[in-house]
């Protein structure tokens, strides 16, 4: 990597002189797993730009359980934090044990003020997800997120075992154990393949009644761009995503919460942004790695080889320290981590750039639009059309 690519150059102490202050962590993805059980061929950690999982620990241990939920009590204290969000994360966390999980929840309150509300989830790929496990999780106050890309042809074009296998029918059993627990379902994470037929596919998501549903667009750069995502200003993506959409406004009641799509409605109609995926809000997210290594959001790996990489560790920085790095400094900067064809686009305040990793170009770095400009302004004009029709409608005379 050329060390002028940005955001290796900013300088922040000059940003700091100048008055701006870093906004504290408030979600802390923990990788208490290095390795995973299948084998989804569309896998950033292991498929993408980024191999350092290679020479990760392969579960936490638990020294680094321990200084990692004293770090997070610490930041909380230092920042006087009201409530925090842990996710743990891998790889795939349940190949921890049971032990680990317990452990980390067990740890991190003890670590915390008695009154600071904490949030704490396991992101899934759902197999090893069995009724002890849940009646586990549930005891120790865990919510469970799962993955899930459609009905089973979706489902099992990627997300399968290494031997090939698909793995839709153990996802789908882990489901139902959970529907039987419904305060402890987060939601389900969908990777979008154009491949699959979207209106499909979102009512096969909708069906095992998720709260909330993360559609997420293929991870890739301009310099390695996602599947099928041309360098016209065609929007294959664009358009499948707005299928979707049409299909769960116009529903006649509501059925879930799709997270991009509430996301850009609450920045059209002028509310700020919950996640750095869209708007312009300052990043609150950092991942502790298995060796307790401080790093960027994951995604990253998508960029390059030790993209969200840090020099940091729990062991021996406060979380403080990573506020200061540069590329951490430039997830909450708004604006003024914008490209110029950004600043002169009319939906940069709801696009904010995209998603920071897909703005990645080698020998420039991350000050790029996203690698799905074109998808994102149509998506963008889509909700923001629908919306003010609608808005017309409601306000217009008798």
């Amino acid at each position: 990597m050329l060390l002028t690519e940005w955001p290796e150059h900013l300088d922040v102490a000059a940003l700091e002189a100048s008055g701006w202050r870093p906004t504290p962590f408030q979600q802390f993805v923990v990788k208490v797993q290095s390795r995973c059980n299948l084998a989804c061929d569309y896998c950033y950690v292991y498929e993408l730009g980024d191999t350092t999982w290679r020479d990760k620990p392969t579960v936490m241990s638990p020294e680094i359980i321990d200084s990692t939920c004293a770090r997070i009590g610490e930041h909380v204290r230092a920042h006087g934090l009201q409530s925090v969000r842990v996710v743990l994360h891998g790889g795939e966390p349940l190949l921890a044990g049971a032990d680990t999980l317990v452990r980390t929840s067990t740890a991190l309150r003890a670590a915390l003020p008695p009154a600071t509300g904490v949030e704490l989830s396991v992101q899934t790929n759902g197999v090893l997800l069995t009724d002890p496990l849940l009646d586990t999780l549930a005891a120790h106050g865990y919510r469970v997120g799962l993955s899930l890309d459609g009905d089973e042809v979706a489902h099992d074009r990627h997300r399968r075992y290494a031997s090939g296998r698909g793995s839709h029918a153990a996802v789908v059993a882990a489901l139902a154990r959970l529907a039987a627990r419904p305060g402890m379902f987060a939601g389900l994470l969908c990777t979008v393949d154009l491949s699959n037929d979207p209106v499909g596919t979102y009512e096969a998501l909708a069906s095992h009644r998720p709260p909330a549903i993360d559609l997420l667009l293929p991870h890739g750069t301009w310099s390695s761009p996602p599947p099928r995502r041309p360098a016209d200003a065609s929007t294959p993506y664009a358009d499948w995503l707005i299928a979707v959409f049409d299909r769960w406004y116009d529903a006649p009641r509501w059925e879930t919460d799709i997270r991009l799509f509430d996301e850009i409605i609450r920045l059209v109609l002028g509310r700020p942004s919950r996640t750095e995926v869209v708007g312009l809000s300052p990043s609150g997210v950092v991942v502790i790695d298995t060796d307790g290594a401080v790093e960027q959001v994951d995604t990253l790996k998508a960029a390059y080889h030790g993209a969200p990489h840090t020099g940091l560790s729990v062991l021996d920085h406060p979380f403080d320290a990573a506020l200061r790095h540069p590329a951490m400094v430039a997830r909450q900067i708004g604006l003024d981590a914008l490209s110029a064809t950004c600043m002169g686009c009319p939906v940069r305040d709801v696009c904010g750039g995209g998603c920071y990793p897909h703005r990645y170009r080698a020998g420039s770095g991350f000050r790029n639009p996203s690698v799905y400009c074109a998808d994102m302004r149509r998506l963008i004009d889509h909700i923001s059309g629908r919306l003010r029709a609608d808005l017309r409608a409601l306000t217009r005379t008798p």
